[in-house]
C-alpha cells in the first residue's frame, strides 16, 4: 500500500476523534457554557447535519482544484473549526466551530476514497479505502478515550487544540505524500450528477444509511443501556466504547480484505448476521460477558459494510464518482441521525433501554433486503447484456457461412 495512504488516516484519525469526542465531553461545555445537557446535543446533532450538507457542497465546490488541493484546503478548514471551538467565548461559537469542522468530513472522506483508490491496482481498491478509513476506526480506540480523558483532566478546549494539531499533521502528510494528480478533463457538475440517476448507486446510499443506522441504533443509547440493564458502572462504559471500536478496526480490515473479491456476498453476510446480533442484543444485554462480546461484533459488523459500500458507490459512479462517494459518507451520518431519532422514540414510548436494538436490527435487515435486490438487478443486467451480445453476433455468423 502507497505510503500517501498514512496521511489520509492521519486526517481521517483526526476527523474521527473530533466528530465523537463531544460526547464524553458534553457535560463539561455544558457546565462551561452554562447550557442544559439537551442543548449541549446540538453539537452533536448540528456536527451531523453539517456533514449531511456539507459532503455535497464542499465536493462541487473543490470540482475547478486538483485532488490534492482540495483536500489539503479541507484539512485547513478542519483546522480552523477546532481552533474555533477551541477558542469559543459563547456557546454559539463553539456550535459554529463545529459546523465548520464538519463541513470538510464528507468531502474529505469522499475525495480522499477516489484517491485511495486510484494510488492502488483495480483489485485492491477496497483495500486502500479501508486503509483510509482505519483512521476513522482507530480513533474510536485511541483517539475519543484519550480526548475524554484529556478533556476532563486538563479542560475540553485543550482536547480541542490537540485536535486541531491532529489536522495539521493530515494536512502535511497530504502536501507531501500524496501525488499530485491532474484534474479529470471533462467532468463537470452535470456528469457528477448523473450518478445519480443510477439505480444503484441509489441502492448503495440506502444501504449506508440503513446497514449503518443500525449500528448506531444500539450504540448511541449504549450507555443507559449497558448502566440501567447490564448493571456495569458509567465508568466503565469508556472501556466499553474501546471494546466497540477494537470491534470496528477489525471490521473494516475484513471488508476491505474480501470486498475486492467477494463484495455482495460480503454485504449479506456482513448485514445479515448484524440484524440477527442486534436482535440478540435484547437478550445479551441482561448479562456483562455477553454485552461486551455482542458490542464487538456489532462494531466489527457494521464496519465490514464500509469498504464495500463505499467501493460499491465508486464502480457504480465509475467516471464521476466524487460527488457521488462523498454523498455516500453524508449517508452514514444521515443514518446516524435517523437511528438515534428512532431509537429515542422507543425509549419514550416506554418499550425499555433495550428497544433501540430491536430498531437496529429492522434497519438492518432492511439494508439486507436492499443488497438482495441490487444484486438481482446486477444479475439480470449482465444476463441481458450477454444476450444482446449473443443475438448481436448471430447475423454476423449467418454472413459470413452464406458467403
Amino acid at each position: 500500500m502507497p505510503l500517501a495512504l498514512l496521511a489520509l488516516a492521519i486526517g481521517a484519525f483526526g476527523i474521527g476523534t473530533t466528530e465523537f469526542v463531544i460526547m464524553g465531553l458534553l457535560p463539561d461545555v455544558a457546565a462551561d457554557f452554562q447550557v442544559s445537557i439537551p442543548t449541549a446535543g446540538f453539537l452533536v446533532t448540528g456536527y451531523a447535519l453539517g456533514v449531511v450538507l456539507g459532503a455535497p457542497l464542499m465536493t462541487v465546490l473543490g470540482t475547478r482544484v486538483t485532488r490534492k488541493r482540495m483536500l489539503m484546503l479541507l484539512m485547513g478548514l478542519f483546522v480552523v473549526g477546532n481552533v474555533v471551538s477551541a477558542l469559543a467565548p459563547v456557546f454559539g461559537v463553539m456550535l459554529a466551530g463545529r459546523v465548520i469542522a464538519s463541513l470538510a468530513h464528507g468531502a474529505f472522506f469522499g475525495i480522499g476514497s477516489v484517491v485511495a483508490a486510484d494510488l492502488v491496482a483495480p483489485e485492491k481498491k477496497a483495500g486502500a479505502i479501508a486503509m483510509m478509513f482505519t483512521g476513522l476506526t482507530v480513533a474510536n480506540v485511541v483517539g475519543v478515550p484519550l480526548g475524554t480523558y484529556i478533556g476532563q483532566s486538563v479542560g475540553w478546549r485543550t482536547t480541542f487544540f490537540l485536535v486541531a494539531g491532529l489536522g495539521v499533521l493530515g494536512l502535511l502528510g497530504v502536501a507531501k505524500l500524496v501525488p499530485e494528480q491532474p484534474r479529470p478533463e471533462g467532468v463537470r457538475i452535470r456528469h457528477e450528477l448523473a450518478a445519480f440517476r443510477n439505480v444503484q448507486v441509489l441502492l448503495a446510499m440506502a444501504m449506508t444509511v440503513l446497514g449503518f443506522g443500525g449500528v448506531f441504533a444500539a450504540i448511541t443509547y449504549i450507555t443507559p443501556m449497558m448502566t440501567e440493564i447490564a448493571g456495569y458502572s458509567p465508568s466503565s462504559v469508556t472501556w466499553l466504547l474501546v471494546l466497540f471500536g477494537l470491534g470496528m478496526v477489525g471490521g473494516n480490515l475484513l471488508g476491505g480484505k474480501f470486498a475486492d473479491r467477494h463484495l455482495m456476498p460480503l454485504l449479506y453476510v456482513s448485514l445479515g448476521a448484524l440484524a440477527l446480533v442486534l436482535a440478540l442484543f435484547t437478550l445479551t444485554a441482561h448479562d456483562k460477558t455477553a454485552a461486551a462480546v455482542t458490542i464487538v461484533l456489532i462494531g466489527g459488523l457494521g464496519f465490514a459494510t464500509v469498504p464495500p459500500l463505499q467501493k460499491r458507490v465508486l464502480d457504480q459512479a465509475a467516471g464521476a464518482p466524487t460527488l457521488a462517494s462523498a454523498v455516500n459518507i453524508g449517508a452514514f451520518n444521515l443514518g446516524n441521525a435517523l437511528s438515534a431519532w428512532l431509537g429515542g422514540m422507543v425509549i419514550a414510548a416506554g418499550l425499555g433501554y433495550t428497544a433501540p436494538n430491536w430498531v437496529g436490527a429492522v434497519l438492518a435487515a432492511s439494508a439486507l433486503v436492499l443488497a438482495i435486490v441490487s444484486g438481482a438487478i446486477e444479475r439480470r443486467t449482465v444476463t441481458r447484456s450477454g444476450l444482446v451480445a449473443e443475438h448481436a453476433s448471430e447475423p454476423v455468423a449467418v454472413a459470413v457461412g452464406r458467403h
